[in-house]
């Protein structure tokens, strides 16, 4: 397996592997409507346009394994909502299913965590599902506290998001694997 940072050329496969990973994951939580109606060309569009804008401090990461290509990817960078204590965020992280539970979902965490005390971000939060509990755990076992939590729309429903947070981001790159 390989992380390495993501490129405008990885658009294609990012999306790929986000969709699928939204419809596995987020089966039973997101409305199957909304999931079987999301766009594989806008979602490739989007990433290319995120990719290509090349923003500073703003981190892109895939794996690669050479049996399947790109199965996961993560993106962090300023923490977006103005939180004065947790000044970077993991915006996103997914890995295929059929690749979870391999280290993989760790290494990117890492990578992007890595990206942001380089970009001088001592801390970090992350926004999650609260009822995507395989998600929750992963990262309460690489120490993440519950922060704050509210509510956003997907697909005409109210679902409940939480914020997982790390006052020193440093203390992870000694962590042991989770």
């Amino acid at each position: 397996m390989t992380i390495r940072k993501a490129e405008p050329s990885d658009a294609k496969s990012i999306a790929k592997v986000h969709i699928q990973t939204w419809q596995t994951s987020y089966a039973g939580m997101v409305s199957s409507t909304y999931l079987s109606s999301l766009s594989y060309p806008e979602r490739e569009t989007w990433w290319r346009r995120v990719l290509e804008a090349n923003r500073p401090a703003v981190g892109s990461f895939v794996a690669e394994v050479e049996e399947g290509g790109i199965v996961g990817f993560a993106q962090g960078g300023p923490e977006r909502d103005g939180d004065r204590t947790y000044l970077g965020e993991l915006y996103a992280i997914y890995v295929l299913q059929p690749f979870q539970r391999r280290g993989i979902g760790h290494s990117l965490f890492s990578a992007v965590t890595e990206q942001l005390i380089l970009d001088g971000f001592p801390s970090m939060l992350l926004w999650v599902l609260q009822d995507n509990r395989p998600a929750c755990r992963f990262y309460e076992a690489l120490g993440g506290k519950k922060v704050s939590e509210k509510t956003i729309e997907i697909g005409g429903a109210n679902l409940v998001e939480v914020a997982y947070g790390w006052q020193d981001i440093a203390a992870l790159t000694a962590a042991p694997e989770a």
